[in-house]
């Protein structure tokens, strides 16, 4: 694991928070950012609401791992490029934070992080939902943005 995974999923459990069934949010019900179905799928089968609820850091972090971290091959990006990346598929799901990081392959690491967080910036502001959850996520991402500056 490249050294920049644990100050990542450190900082994005920070906002992920804890258990959260918010009305309108399409990803449901989910406790430190993980879905009921995610858990049942890599934790324990037949999960409930109240296993959820229950779910450990570690377990929470092993999941974000497995399908954010290597999915985005986040051990051969830049250092801090890696921190954004990660953040954004982890909020924005995996494909666009993909799809992201294509747009911005040719940028230099200080150059690249400052796309990505443009290009996140720009996508949530159209979103029907920016309304509700615009100023958190500027907060997150204003947060994200510095740390992953601090590590390039």
């Amino acid at each position: 694991m490249q050294k920049n995974f644990y100050p990542a999923v450190t900082f994005t459990l920070q906002y992920e928070g804890g258990y959260v069934d918010a009305v309108g949010d399409p990803g449901g019900a989910t406790n430190r950012g993980v879905t009921l179905a995610t858990y049942r799928a890599d934790v324990k089968p037949g999960a409930t609401i109240a296993d959820l609820k229950a779910m450990t850091t570690a377990a929470a972090a092993a999941i974000y791992h497995k399908h954010y971290w290597t999915w985005i091959n986040a051990d051969a990006l830049a250092s801090g490029v890696d921190i954004i990346a990660f953040d954004i598929a982890v909020n924005m799901g995996v494909g666009r934070a993909r799809q992201f990081l294509a747009q911005t392959a040719s940028l230099q690491p200080r150059a690249r992080v400052l796309r990505l967080h443009a290009l996140r910036m720009g996508f949530w502001r159209r979103l029907a939902t920016w309304a509700r959850f615009g100023a958190g996520w500027t907060r997150r991402e204003t947060a994200c943005l510095a740390l992953a500056l601090r590590a390039v």
